[in-house]
């Protein structure tokens, strides 16, 4: 229980800063979206943006967390600082060199990237031109925040999550200021995208000194911990590559406006960011704190621990993310319409990313409970078995969007992502049960039923409430802000009816703290 209670404190660190990092990304979106609506800009900016993030999580935060933190986390137990920091800088040598040939391939073939990733553009010349621009301008930015992510999972290694977990914040920020500063061109959301970059490597670089942590470009690039990373680092850059890939054949069949409609990118994209909310504030702060905790429990003869920690988390996760799954399904269209509604987001567009989020969100508790199962089989050390599920993933997605966009336009795409979640959560949670035996499954089952239950019952009480507000003539941003004040008491108070174990640990975890 003590180590749920530190991994539980980490994890409240991440999770506050990816609260104000995500707060400040939808304050980006709502101006992207104001600025631009879903048009040209705003779609060449999605595409553009994406790619350096598919290499960021190929050889960046993606192969850091799988790769780095494990070794990392054993090495600092059974070597001298002296030796963990060599190591440290023979791995940042290597990146140093791939990373610098992935940004200068970037540049060049950067029209045949977008050719590739957004067919549909190809019919706009406007528009293609546009997003070749802004991609060549925004490649460099993969450097510094795949730097920026190395030295994150460095620090993860020393359970050190405060600085890192908050310099996403910067590169918001950056976003947001030069944006308003440039107005209604590429040159702000390119030049703000460059020093975030920036901005986020340079934070981290003091705590890194602090630490121990000396520059040493002597070091070299031999070292026999570096196959080990490798060896780990393959098979999750191939299920990152998967993953990517995912968004990326959503684009492509978003780009399709003959199929899907104009700004399938941008409803896309404007969607799924409002589901990466609570997942990012919950699920990946916690997924990213439980990695060093996975990593040395593995190492325990009967993995008790770790199979109590890994009950814990999911039970955790359902009791945060299926009452966010409800609540974006109940109030899909008035969560949208007051986040980006208004200026160049008409109300075509708030129809469609409303339909997108609802689609979007069946997945949701699949995606979070996704993350934490990804964590405990990287801290077994075993990167391949996500990176076969992930392939699977991906080709019932392509297969279900050809299916499903066609009945339901953009909206088909969503849903598709959405199955193809859940059934990489079943087949994930079946083989890691049969892995390391039972994980008190019996326990989570039952928990997730009653917290699905009490959520079902606040989402009804959130749809009432909302539009019996909207009968009443309140402003929007009061009506919803009330409507989730009302929503959140009444979830305490349905899990409280329903005998929610979760709603009396965190009273207690809670209560401990003051």
């Amino acid at each position: 229980m003590s180590t749920n209670k530190s991994v539980a404190r980490w994890a409240s660190t991440i999770a506050f800063a990816t609260f104000c990092s995500r707060l400040l990304g939808f304050v980006r979106d709502i101006v992207i979206a104001r600025l631009f609506g879903i048009r040209e800009i705003a779609q060449a900016f999605v595409v553009a943006f994406r790619i350096p993030n598919l290499f960021r999580d190929f050889v960046g935060e993606g192969a850091a967390n799988a790769s780095l933190v494990p070794v990392f986390s054993e090495y600092s137990l059974k070597q001298d600082k002296e030796e963990f920091w060599r190591l440290a800088n023979v791995v940042l040598n290597l990146l140093l060199v791939v990373l610098s040939a992935i940004v200068l391939l970037g540049i060049i073939f950067s029209p045949l990237i977008i050719r590739l990733i957004a067919p549909g553009f190809i019919a706009s010349p406007e528009k293609f031109l546009a997003t070749v621009k802004l991609n060549r301008i925004i490649f460099p930015y993969l450097l510094l925040i795949c730097l920026a992510a190395y030295s994150t999972g460095i620090l993860n290694s020393l359970k050190h999550f405060s600085i890192p977990a908050f310099a996403p914040c910067l590169l918001n920020i950056s976003i947001i200021i030069c944006a308003l500063a440039f107005g209604e061109g590429i040159v702000g959301l390119a030049s703000g995208v460059l020093i975030g970059g920036i901005l986020q490597l340079a934070i981290q670089i003091p705590v890194l000194y602090k630490k121990g942590f000396r520059l040493n470009p002597a070091a070299g690039f031999r070292h026999p911990e570096v196959k080990t990373i490798g060896r780990l680092m393959l098979p999750r850059i191939a299920s990152s590559s998967i993953y990517q890939l995912n968004n990326f054949v959503d684009s492509i069949f978003g780009s399709l406006v003959w199929f899907v409609g104009e700004g399938g990118v941008a409803v896309l994209y404007f969607a799924y960011r409002l589901i990466q909310f609570p997942l990012g504030i919950f699920s990946n702060a916690l997924s990213q704190a439980l990695l060093p905790t996975f990593s040395t429990q593995s190492l325990e003869p009967d993995r008790e621990g770790l199979k109590s920690t890994l009950a814990w988390a999911l039970r955790a996760v359902s009791f945060v993310i299926v009452p966010a799954q409800a609540a974006f399904i109940f109030l899909a269209k008035p969560v949208v319409l007051v986040l980006f509604g208004g200026g160049r987001f008409d109300s075509t567009a708030v129809d469609l990313t409303a339909s997108c989020l609802i689609f979007y969100s069946i997945g949701l508790s699949a995606y979070g409970a996704n993350k934490i199962l990804q964590s405990c089989f990287f801290g077994l050390k075993d990167t391949l078995t996500p990176a076969k599920i992930s392939g699977l993933a991906l080709g019932m997605n392509i297969a279900l969007n050809c299916l499903l966009m066609f009945p339901l336009k953009i909206a088909g795409i969503a849903l598709a992502t959405s199955i193809s979640g859940v059934v990489s959560f079943l087949v994930l949670f079946n083989i890691l049960r049969r892995k390391i035996g039972d994980f008190r499954v019996a326990e989570v089952v039952f928990s997730f039923v009653r917290i699905a239950l009490a959520s079902l019952c606040m989402g009804l009480v959130a749809y009432l409430c909302f539009y019996k507000g909207h009968s009443l003539k309140l402003n929007n941003y009061l009506n919803l802000g009330l409507t989730v004040f009302l929503s959140l008491f009444s979830y305490a108070v349905f899990c409280l009816l329903l005998g929610v174990r979760e709603m009396r640990e965190l009273w207690q975890w809670v209560s401990h703290k003051k």
